[in-house]
């Protein structure tokens, strides 16, 4: 069955998508220290294990698309986005300016993956 969302378009969004759990498995359980470590492990993994249901067939389909290290830099910079608006958003830490800069270079590091050389 092909999909109506363009390749491209489906990798990024599963890529987006993935993200989010992928964030919150590995970050939302900040916000319950007093939780049990094995406690937060088990529900991370959970989280986690529907991250990679997202994530395996966005590089599968975008393997078809672009290089590894293509797929690699638009994770990263997804990755980037998705984590500054769920620290600001949930777990309420401002990114500072000296963040903003850190990011916009990695991102801008990425023109350099996509460069026609």
């Amino acid at each position: 069955m092909q999909s109506m969302i363009p390749a491209p378009l489906l990798t990024i969004i599963l890529l987006v998508a993935s993200n989010v759990f992928m964030t919150f498995a590995w970050y939302g359980h900040l916000k319950f220290k007093a939780e049990p470590l094995l406690i937060v492990i088990a529900v991370s993994w959970l989280i986690a294990f529907f991250e990679y249901c997202l994530q395996v067939p966005a590089n599968r389909i975008g393997s078809g698309i672009y290089s590894t290290a293509q797929l690699k830099t638009i994770q990263e910079v997804i990755t980037l986005i998705v984590f500054a608006v769920f620290s600001i958003f949930y777990l309420g830490e401002p990114l500072k300016w000296n963040h903003a800069v850190g990011f916009a270079l990695i991102i801008l590091a990425s023109w350099f993956i996509f460069k026609k050389w």
